[in-house]
């Protein structure tokens, strides 16, 4: 159990070893007004935040006071990296009275229907979910406003139409993966290392027009490591902006954020969807410039090349690999190997030496691995 709710009301669940007691406090409450409750074990502690709600009540009641609310929150994103955010806006006991994610759709060789990670996220959470096909659907903008939602919150999703973005009165917040204004797109993180950044971010925003282009609410940046891959960015941003993002939602919440203007910035880096062709390896550039490419597409979806090994041509996906500075004397994209332990690839300045690799049809696999396999066909 990680939150309460009754009569509308949700309320965090806390434990605190050193009393050997739950604690709790209802969010989304007036400033000036806090609910609390403890219990001994978690039935008395349910018990407790239900009779603190109809305490609170009828303190309305008598006063002739009409109650507050907790803040109601519609959350919309699609993958992994927007389940994050979810968890921890609930944790922390806010009202999320729906979700919107894309439809189900077909996926992988047997073309099974796949739910969206947010979407098995939602359900197991007992969310009332929204999947519509258009944003503009008259049903599903009826269907929204039917929550009366104080603040939308978008996490890698779709763009937005002005008439769902300018529904809520508190405004509709995107979380991007990115030190805005650079890097505004549909891949930031890889494009990111692509160009061999050492720094990115979380930035939190209001939508607007624009894709990605309106008043910063908060930003929190963090170092790229030398080695470090899209994926292991993507990890570490994912679990940094879910902060910076319950960080955004109370100080909305509570009136206590300035928005921003994004700064005018020359020559802007952008991060536009990556295709099968942006993931192709020029082997006619520098090696670092190869690794980084290789980096910022892994593990997905994986830079590739057509590798000549002997007399055999393959398609292949490199996930991990170091650059080999130094003269070489053949043609960039010839592949070096000694057909047991190591495999290295010309660039313009040197060599690529490949560590993790996966030929089509088969499963990633470590180069020596590789090697075995390819000398026992």
């Amino acid at each position: 159990m990680n939150k309460l709710e009754y009569k509308g009301y949700r309320g965090s669940v806390e434990y605190s070893a050193e009393d050997n007691c739950f604690f709790g406090e209802v969010s989304g409450l007036a400033k000036d007004c806090c609910i609390t409750y403890e219990g001994g074990t978690l039935d008395k502690l349910k018990a407790d935040f239900e009779g603190a709600i109809d305490d609170y009540l009828e303190h309305c009641k008598n006063i002739g006071i009409k109650p507050q609310k907790s803040f109601k929150i519609v959350y919309m994103g699609t993958p992994e990296f927007a389940v994050e955010p979810l968890r921890v806006l609930l944790n922390a006991g806010y009202n999320v009275v729906a979700v919107v994610t894309s439809p189900d759709k077909p996926a992988g060789r047997g073309r099974e229907i796949k739910q969206s990670e947010v979407k098995r996220f939602a359900t197991e959470h007992s969310l009332p979910v929204l999947q519509p096909e258009k944003l503009r659907d008259e049903h599903f903008i009826n269907t929204l406003k039917s929550f009366s939602a104080d603040l939308f919150i978008v996490v890698a999703f779709r763009m937005l139409p002005e008439i769902v973005w300018n529904m809520p009165p508190k405004g509709t917040v995107n979380l991007h993966a990115s030190l805005l204004p650079d890097y505004r797109g549909a891949a930031p993180i890889n494009h990111a290392i692509i160009n061999g950044e050492t720094t990115s971010g979380v930035t939190t925003f209001f939508i607007t027009r624009e894709i990605d282009t309106g008043e910063i609410l908060l930003q929190k940046s963090v170092d790229i490591g030398c080695d470090e891959t899209a994926g292991e960015l993507h990890d570490k941003l994912m679990s940094l902006g879910s902060s910076l993002l319950l960080e955004t939602v109370a100080g909305i919440e509570h009136n206590r954020i300035k928005p921003f203007p994004q700064p005018h910035k020359p020559n802007l880096k952008p991060a536009p969807k990556l295709f099968r062709d942006t993931c192709k390896i020029d082997w006619n550039q520098p090696a670092d410039q190869v690794r980084n490419l290789i980096r910022g597409l892994s593990p997905y979806p994986g830079a590739w090349s057509e590798l000549q090994i002997g007399t055999k041509s393959l398609q292949t996906k490199i996930f991990k690999a170091s650059a080999e500075p130094g003269k070489t004397d053949v043609c960039p994209g010839t592949v070096r190997t000694d057909g047991k332990n190591f495999l290295k690839i010309a660039c313009t300045d040197g060599y690529i030496n490949v560590e993790e690799l996966q030929a089509e049809g088969k499963k990633s696999m470590p180069v020596k691995s590789f090697l075995a396999g390819f000398r026992e066909r």
